[in-house]
Formats: C-alpha cells, sequence, structure tokens
C-alpha cells in the first residue's frame, strides 16, 4: 500500500479546523496539524494534560526519547486532520500517517522546526474566541 493514497489533493476539513491548523510538509506532503477533543485526550492519557506535555518536550535530556515524542504528537496531530477529512469523505478516504513514516521521512532538524508548528496548533487549539457585545446606548443622568 504505500503512498498510493496520498496524492497532493488536499485535505477537505472544515473551515473552523483549518483555522485551528498549523501545516507542515514531510517530504513534499502537506499536514495540517490539529489539536481535536480526540487528540487531546490522547495527550492526557500520555502526559496527565496538555500542561505536562510543554515542560516534557522542552525539558527532555534524551535526545531520543524527545525526538519520539515529536514523532508520536506529529503523527497524532497530523492524523486529526485526516481523520476528519474520511468522516466527511467516506469515497476518498486516505491512509492514516504512521509513526515510522514520519520517522524516516524526517530529519532531526526538520523535527526540531516541527515542534513549532505542534506548539502552534496547540496555542490554536485551544485558543478561547470571545466576543463581547457593542455597548448599548445608556443615558446616564
Amino acid at each position: 500500500m504505500g503512498n498510493e493514497n496520498k496524492e497532493a489533493a488536499p485535505l477537505e476539513i472544515d473551515p473552523a479546523a483549518d483555522e485551528r491548523s498549523a501545516v507542515i510538509e514531510v517530504r513534499g506532503m502537506e499536514y495540517k496539524l490539529i489539536l481535536t477533543t480526540k487528540a487531546t485526550k490522547e495527550i492526557a492519557k500520555r502526559y496527565g494534560g496538555l500542561e505536562n506535555l510543554g515542560t516534557k518536550l522542552m525539558n527532555s535530556k534524551d535526545f531520543e526519547l524527545a525526538l519520539d515524542e515529536i514523532v508520536w504528537l506529529i503523527t497524532l496531530l497530523a492524523n486529526q486532520s485526516i481523520l476528519i477529512h474520511n468522516l466527511k469523505n467516506k469515497v476518498d478516504k486516505k491512509e492514516l500517517l504512521k509513526e515510522d513514516e514520519v520517522e524516516l521521512l524526517t530529519t532531526p532538524f526538520e523535527l526540531a522546526e516541527y515542534k513549532n508548528a505542534i506548539m502552534a496548533s496547540m496555542l490554536k487549539g485551544t485558543k478561547r474566541h470571545i466576543q463581547s457585545e457593542p455597548a448599548k446606548n445608556v443615558e446616564v443622568g
């Protein structure tokens, strides 16, 4: 099976998810990293919560462990956009990205760059949209 399902056709995800994504490129293919509720639950299982993730990534003294965590996160977050696409496109399903593919198709330098995209997708995913209503005309007097 391999790359036949990974043509250059863009993933179709909804505008709200698109707005919450950060894009990375793995060997010419773009992947949108999206923090979904599903991904948040997986991160919580692995790290005990989003707040512990940043600490784990930034303070990891073991280079191999740090790479493993980044590969896991890239795979998890990139697969969210694929899962959303597959949910909306029952006929044109895309194959999920696998950790070993990320390891084989990236360099450690690229993974270091992707750490920024991971953090950006997490910030976008946890950002709250607060709209204030315009003040009503209130007469004082």
